[in-house]
This record gives structure tokens, C-alpha cells and sequence, in this order.
């Protein structure tokens, strides 16, 4: 088990990099008292967890709980126990900082002590100097932007983690007569494809049906379609990674998303799988349109 400790300066991006590492399958903890770590790290030795990785961040919002120079010999003292800790501290200039509270508005944790926001910046980054002395990584974000700050990350971090997550896929089918999927990243229309609404033998069949997924897929129009989509998603979902995504969620509509999206959907996740991405297929609308199907026919 690894055990990583972010700290450094209000509003360097603390929480960036711990939904960061939280992404890249880190057990996180915000906020922790620093005197509970001996027995975090007991408690972490002795139940198993899937995680490699344990990301505790810890600083001055803790209060009189929050001693730098304290915390700095509680991890040498862990470490000389055998623990494999990591001190991550993040900082950026003052005008960074200056200019970051008045975009958001939030009060410094140590104003409550009664000082400017100036002063109260100066103050932090002197009470943290014991931490950043033992920092193994110490990371500047001056002047940078949460994706910028998210990028230098990954060049500085990836040692951190065992490997990287796969992207994870969602493949949803949906009716385009019941609205947009507003989660979806990539909206697909297969309305175009052969309708199996207007075969008798398949109209009250869906695309979970063998007869229906032959009808659709079989189709050359749809052979071809497959061959251009997928290469299309070869194309784009290395991209969506080195963007920081880890979640894409793939819509495919047709008129009531019974039939030919249901077909669609389910051969574009097995594709995925196959590929190695971890891939969860769901039907939006296909349990509505199946229990309209006692009702009077009208186009699917």
C-alpha cells in the first residue's frame, strides 16, 4: 500500500489533485486531522482494500489540529516504520492566489484568525514550510488553469499510480421521440438504417431478438456504418483521455429506441469490450416501448 499526503497552499489546486489521483483509483480522504494518520495507516495495514493507493490530504483548514512541523516528523516517523509515503505539496505565487480568491469569492481559512487575505496567504506559506521541505513532489500552479493544472499531473504523478485507469464507456440506446439523452458525449442517429417496425414477423420483437439484431446488422448499409463508426471511436477515444475524461457515454437514437438502436448499441459495446474497455450497455427506452406494444401499432 501506498500512501499519499497532499498539502501546500489554500487555492493551489489541493482538491484538483486529489480528484485527480481520486480518478486514477486512489482511495481519498480530504481534510483529515493529522494526528489521525498513524491510525489511518493502521487501520489501511490491516483491512484489505482493492485500491493501491491511499490519497490523504491534510492542511491548515484543520486549525489548531494543524501543525506543519508536527506532521512533518509524524511521516518521517511513518516511514521509518516501513510505510511508503509520498508528500505531494502544491503551490502558486501570491497574485495567483489573490486573483483565484476574488474569482471565487471564498474566505482564506486563516482570515477567521483576523488577518487580510494578504497576510493571510504570507502566514500560510511560512507554516508550511516544515511540509514542503519534505515534499517528494511539489508542484507549482501559478498562472495555470484547472485543465493546465491537470495535465502537469499527469507528466508529474503517473509514476504514482500502478497504471492508468482505462476511459470507461457507456453505450446507451434511446428513442428520439422521448427527447436527448442530455449525459450522452457522442449522439448518434441511426434512423437511416432499414426499419424492423415495418416487418409484421419483427415489429413487436426488439433488438435484443435474434431475428431483429439479423435484420439490422446483416443489412449492408450497416455493415458499412460499423466499419466508419468504429474506426471513428478508434480515432476519438485516445484523444478523450489525453484531454483527462474518464467516462464516455455513447448515445445511439432511432425513432422509438426499440429496434435498431437497441442493435446498434449492443454491437458498438461489444466492440468496446473487446477492445479491452470497461463497457456498460443500457436500454433508455426499450421497457417503455415494449409496454406499448399491447396499444394500438404506431411507428417505432
Amino acid at each position: 500500500m501506498k500512501y499519499l499526503i497532499v498539502t501546500g497552499q489554500s487555492g493551489a489546486g489541493k482538491t484538483v489533485c486529489v480528484r485527480y489521483l481520486e480518478d486514477k483509483g486512489s482511495f481519498c480522504m480530504d481534510n483529515i486531522p493529522p494526528m489521525m494518520l498513524p491510525k489511518l495507516i493502521e487501520a489501511f495495514s490491516t483491512t484489505p482494500v482493492k485500491q493501491q493507493t491511499v490519497t490523504i490530504a491534510v492542511d491548515v483548514r484543520s486549525g489548531e489540529f494543524f501543525d506543519a512541523a508536527a506532521v512533518a516528523q509524524m511521516i518521517g516517523e511513518l516511514r521509518a516504520m516501513g510505510n511508503r509515503i509520498e508528500v505531494i505539496f502544491m503551490e502558486a505565487s501570491d497574485d495567483t492566489l489573490l486573483d483565484r480568491y476574488k474569482e471565487t469569492r471564498r474566505e482564506h481559512p486563516l482570515c477567521q484568525e483576523g488577518l487580510t487575505l494578504t497576510e493571510a496567504i504570507s502566514e500560510e506559506r511560512a507554516r508550511l514550510q516544515p511540509l514542503r521541505e519534505i515534499a517528494g513532489y511539489v508542484i507549482d500552479t501559478t498562472g495555470m488553469t484547472i485543465r493546465m493544472v491537470r495535465r502537469m499531473l499527469d507528466q508529474r504523478l503517473g509514476d504514482l499510480s500502478d497504471a492508468e485507469p482505462p476511459i470507461r464507456a457507456e453505450v446507451m440506446s434511446f428513442g428520439f421521440k422521448r427527447g436527448l439523452p442530455r449525459q450522452a458525449d457522442l449522439v448518434t442517429d441511426v434512423r437511416f438504417l432499414p426499419n424492423p417496425f415495418y416487418i409484421e414477423a419483427l415489429c413487436r420483437h426488439c433488438g435484443l431478438d435474434e431475428d431483429v439484431r439479423s435484420f439490422v446488422m446483416d443489412h449492408p448499409t450497416t455493415k458499412e456504418f460499423m466499419l466508419r463508426y468504429t474506426d471513428l471511436l478508434d480515432f476519438l477515444i485516445p484523444h478523450y483521455r489525453e484531454e483527462g475524461k474518464r467516462r464516455l457515454v455513447i448515445a445511439i437514437g432511432c425513432t422509438g429506441g426499440a429496434h435498431r438502436s437497441v442493435a446498434i448499441a449492443e454491437a458498438i459495446g461489444q466492440y468496446l469490450r473487446d477492445k479491452g474497455l470497461p463497457t456498460e450497455i443500457n436500454h433508455r427506452d426499450l421497457l417503455l416501448e415494449q409496454a406499448r406494444w399491447t396499444t394500438p401499432v404506431e411507428e417505432a
